[in-house]
């Protein structure tokens, strides 16, 4: 078996002496685990690190084997968040959120939008915003994903403002406004509506609505929490605002 594919690095770890496990966030072949010999030397360990777009050759005997990388870089792009709190939360974030999806099921628009993400990561408000959208598509992946185009209630396609914690379908203002209390707040920015940049209150609206429903549909099911890195980014949004306040 072997193959060859673009890729996006979530992570390594050390095996024996000199060898790493490595794993990938593939365009054609999912999340997929390899090793890779002399890992753990100064030309490879550079790249094998998370964030790294690599080019990456796999061959095993047979196709359930760990299987062999051959591994060339093509965007090292993780020395630049070294130094960023923000984007390292971040990028911690996003790693465990691809390690939700099955191991080797392809998933190129994930693979496409984490690309994406990981290019606008060191600016604050665009890679918040993005990762709401990538936690969005992630539940679409998962076969989650919510209905934001019509009102749950009557149809309509306009002024939805609300959705629905039980349905995960969009509400709009009317309808929504004897149950505003108990429903979810829907900025316009996740609807693509926003053409500027979304403000930290909107983003953070943006969290709470897929934070609720990656608790709900994904992590409880699997014993599992929200991630401390994502808590660490948010708080790192607002902490932004407040420092632009005092500025101001």
């Amino acid at each position: 078996m072997r193959w060859s594919d673009e890729a996006i690095v979530l992570g390594s770890k050390r095996h024996g002496e000199s060898s790493t496990i490595v794993e990938l966030m593939t365009r054609e072949h999912g999340r997929h685990l390899g090793l890779v010999r002399g890992g753990t030397g100064r030309r490879l360990r550079p790249i094998l690190q998370a964030g790294n777009g690599v080019s990456a050759v796999w061959q095993a005997r047979l196709d359930e084997h760990l299987g062999l990388y051959a591994i060339e870089g093509i965007e090292l792009r993780a020395a630049s968040f070294l130094a960023v709190s923000h984007a390292l939360y971040g990028l911690t974030h996003l790693a465990e959120l691809c390690r939700l999806l099955p191991e080797r099921d392809p998933h190129p628009r994930i693979h496409a939008e984490l690309s994406a993400m990981l290019d606008d990561l060191l600016d604050l408000r665009a890679a918040a915003s993005g990762l709401v959208r990538f936690e969005l598509l992630l539940l679409a992946e998962l076969g989650f994903g919510l209905d934001l185009e019509s009102c749950a209630a009557t149809g309509t396609t306009t002024d939805l403002v609300y959705v629905s914690p039980k349905s995960g379908r969009a509400v709009s203002r009317q309808a929504g406004e004897p149950w505003k209390e108990k429903l979810l707040r829907l900025p316009e920015f996740v609807q693509g509506l926003d053409a500027g940049q979304p403000s930290v209150e909107d983003i953070s609206a943006g969290f709470d609505l897929t934070g609720f429903f990656l608790l709900r549909h994904v992590l409880d099911p699997r014993g599992l929490r929200l991630p401390d890195a994502r808590a660490s980014f948010i708080a790192a949004l607002l902490n932004s605002k407040a420092a632009s306040a005092v500025a101001g």
